[in-house]
């Protein structure tokens, strides 16, 4: 098995943990607990998590990424 120090990234079947919409974004708190938010719910809860954050990863660039 092996061992990874970094959070997986996000796809599509990743839901946020407040309202099951697609996450874009991951938060890895101390004992490796992880948080998942889309980014109306991490805009609103990130002055909060980011300074208890051990990692995260911020996909919300995403959102208006041209295919």
């Amino acid at each position: 098995m092996t061992t990874t120090l970094t959070a997986p990234a996000l796809s599509a079947t990743d839901r946020c943990d407040r309202c099951s919409a697609q996450a874009f974004v991951r938060v890895v708190l101390p004992g490796g607990t992880d948080l998942l938010f889309c980014a109306h719910h991490w805009t609103r809860h990130e002055a909060v998590l980011r300074p208890q954050a051990v990692e995260i990863v911020d996909e919300t660039h995403r959102l208006v990424a041209k295919p």
